[in-house]
């Protein structure tokens, strides 16, 4: 979501933000049973900063709803209406996954709270302007779809590439897996269900920090060859837990990206 300018939150309505303001953060107290219901009420009407400013509001509201008793059924089926616009029939997913977050939040302690909202500001930051969609975060976790396979490559190589130039507290070296499988999941109310979204997500841990692999589905749907500098590395078939089938896949190469892993964790190679 495109970030608001000054000049553009203060031609908003004033009963858009009566209670939460465009940073997700109260601006009112929600005192009684009737104002909670306003609040969830007015939430459409709210222009957020961003997604993590959204997600926060969203948040305030439904444990204000959760402490007076309130079942907000139609206040969750309306943030779920954006769900119903994700692209269907065959998709490419992207999964990210932090190596070593919990290490890193004994490390850092109250530092690890801002270095995963800006983590996650990267990752929405590529995945949108490779004309992605956010599905879901989780944790560390987060799961974007794109209907062209390349796009989720440029996305991948984007977010690798933000991590490397970004500068994190105390000179930590914070690193994403980046998985992405290409599948015909089913859409519902809920999101996406399928085999596909959970080899996603095997492929996507299966990797190590600032490595990207992608399934053998996606390399077929990239008719194109890769950028200058970026290449497609074959490493074998290789069963993972859960999946009926082994699957191929691949590791990306950039020139200015890291190159040299260990053999995929939690898999095993195909002889």
């Amino acid at each position: 979501m495109a970030r608001l300018s000054a000049r553009e939150r203060a031609q908003l309505p004033d009963s858009a933000f009566a209670y939460i303001d465009s940073r997700g953060r109260r601006r009112l107290p929600i005192h009684d049973a009737p104002h909670v219901r306003n609040a969830l009420a007015r939430f459409s009407q709210c222009a957020f900063e961003d997604e993590e400013a959204r997600d926060r509001a969203r948040n305030r509201l439904l444990r204000a709803a959760q402490k007076h008793g309130i079942m907000p059924i139609g206040f969750i089926s309306a943030q779920l209406r954006p769900k119903q616009k994700l692209p269907k029939g065959h998709v490419t997913f992207l999964l990210t996954d932090m190596e070593g977050s919990t290490e890193l939040v004994g490390r850092l302690d109250d530092q690890y709270a801002p270095l995963l909202a800006e983590v996650r500001r990267l990752v929405r930051a590529a995945v949108r302007s490779a004309g992605g969609r956010e599905v879901s975060v989780t944790g560390d976790d987060l799961l974007a779809v794109f209907e062209l396979a390349p796009s989720a490559l440029d996305a991948a190589l984007a977010i690798q590439r933000a991590m490397r130039a970004a500068a994190w507290p105390g000179g930590t070296d914070v690193r994403l897996r980046v998985g992405l499988h290409r599948g015909r999941p089913e859409l519902t109310d809920t999101g996406y269900v399928g085999i596909s979204v959970h080899a996603a997500a095997r492929i996507c841990f299966a990797a190590h920090g600032g490595q990207i692999i992608m399934s053998s589905a996606v390399r077929s749907a990239i008719a194109e060859p890769p950028a200058d500098g970026v290449s497609l590395k074959g490493l074998g078939a290789w069963r993972f837990r859960g999946l009926p089938e082994p699957v191929e896949v691949f590791q990306v190469h950039a020139v200015d990206l890291l190159a040299d892993f260990p053999p995929l964790r939690s898999a095993t190679p195909v002889d």
